[in-house]
């Protein structure tokens, strides 16, 4: 695949550095992502310190940025399987170049929703298309490199796009950070069309799939349109090890989101903080995620012993950020704690759900990419959808800090929980595995 030929573990690291089609694919999501941090930096500062919205629409913030990924996760993932990928991303960069500048005009929170559901619709036709375009062109031995050097990117534009964002804002507005993310997918656009369309090899793969499914003109193929959108919850549930990792991570995304929701009013609770605070936590978490992108391919640990410490670590660092917050008065010194608090709390995440994501690129087959992430998005999405309701009633009747303890201090829990039942996890699965290897 890709002219790739050795094998050998001593090459696979420069191999994979030599794929083209790899590195055009990652430069646009390099552009994409540094875009991504400006226009939700700008989207918090502009709607929660500027506008001063109610905990109860920044809940709505969050909620229209996941709904579209709840409502159409499966189905982009199927589209992601039977239409060409690349146009898919290349028409999906297009339309958020236009949604973006959009942002520029809103003058209501209802307009926000709006582009919030418009801009989450092209994100959830994107994600799919990304991971499954990875499967194809990265063998599978280099997966796991694959997918962090991905991670690194995504974590390590977090660290320059809040500070970038921060910039431009104190320099100029946040109109200027909608305009500039704009223009990053028109980058991004440009730099796919770099990326070859769909290999001979994922195209025999994805004809052999619909093949079983019968002819799509068909009556048969009609009746079969919800089979293939279940068809990434039948995988999943077949494997032991991506179930119980899904399971846990809807689990953390519930709790996480009851207070990860209300942050920006948790930062408006800190007399005389500045705006760019904010900013600046975010860049820090980043730096820590960055770190854990690196920790995990040398933590030689399974998925989930990771995923179980990098849990318990992430809840205990929210408990403290609330308590912090509601005993504590704004210095030099809480400052530093509360961007020490951010690195570990990235690190934490870093470990929960690079592992996961790395489990899931080499555990799916390719042909069914897109419908085993797509279902995931879902999945996950619901959980993010929930978690902010919780938090919207917790910050509404009792304030912010005693959400981020609640939800720190559950979220420890779920980690402490998966440590101890990971072995016990991981036995299941290879039982699991043992018949399909012997067939």
């Amino acid at each position: 695949m890709m002219g790739f030929g050795s094998k050998s573990a001593s090459r696979e690291k420069s191999g994979l550095l030599q794929n083209r089609a790899y590195l055009a694919l990652m430069s646009a999501q390099l552009v994409s992502n540094i875009g991504d941090w400006l226009y939700l930096l700008a989207l918090l500062t502009m709607v929660g310190l500027k506008w001063q919205a109610t905990p109860w629409e920044i809940t709505m913030v969050s909620l229209f940025m996941v709904l579209p990924v709840l409502v159409g996760g499966p189905l982009a993932g199927m589209l992601a399987d039977r239409i060409e990928r690349k146009k898919l991303m290349v028409i999906s960069d297009l339309v958020r170049f236009v949604v973006l500048l959009g942002f520029v005009f809103v003058t209501e929170i209802w307009q926000v929703y709006l582009l919030l559901i418009a801009k989450g619709i092209l994100d959830v036709m994107f994600s799919p298309a990304k991971n499954g375009k990875i499967k194809e062109i990265v063998p599978h031995e280099q997966l796991d490199q694959a997918v962090s050097y991905s991670a690194i990117i995504e974590q390590g534009t977090k660290i320059i796009g809040p500070a970038l964002g921060g910039m431009l804002t104190a320099a100029f507005s946040v109109t200027v950070c909608f305009v500039v993310d704009a223009g990053t997918f028109l980058v991004s656009a440009l730099l796919l069309s770099k990326v070859p369309g769909k290999l001979r090899e994922a195209a025999e793969l994805s004809k052999s799939v619909e093949g079983e499914a019968g002819d799509p003109s068909s009556a048969k193929s009609k009746q079969s349109f919800w089979t293939e959108m279940a068809a990434g919850a039948k995988i999943i549930g077949g494997i032991p090890l991506l179930a119980f990792g899904t399971l846990i991570l809807c689990a953390t995304l519930l709790v996480l989101q009851i207070a990860d929701s209300q942050a920006v009013v948790l930062f408006r609770e800190i007399p005389g903080v500045s705006d760019d605070l904010l900013g600046w936590c975010i860049t820090f978490s980043g730096v820590g995620t960055l770190t854990a992108a690196w920790f995990t391919q040398r933590l030689r640990i399974t998925p989930l012993f990771k995923m179980g410490i990098g849990g318990a670590l992430l809840g205990l660092v929210f408990a403290a950020a609330g308590f912090i917050v509601s005993q504590l008065s704004l210095n030099d010194g809480v400052i530093a704690l509360m961007m020490t608090l951010f690195a570990l709390a990235g690190l934490g995440a870093g470990m929960t759900f690079i592992p996961f994501q790395v489990m899931l690129q080499q555990r799916t087959p390719v042909a069914v990419t897109g419908r085993v992430f797509g279902t995931v998005s879902s999945l996950t999405s619901t959980a993010t959808l929930i978690g902010p309701l919780f938090g919207g009633s917790l910050v509404t009747a009792f304030g912010p800090e005693p959400a981020f303890i609640l939800s720190g201090c559950l979220m420890a829990a779920i980690g402490f929980l998966l440590l101890a039942f990971a072995p016990a996890i991981m036995k299941r699965d290879r039982v699991a595995v043992e018949p399909a290897i012997g067939a």
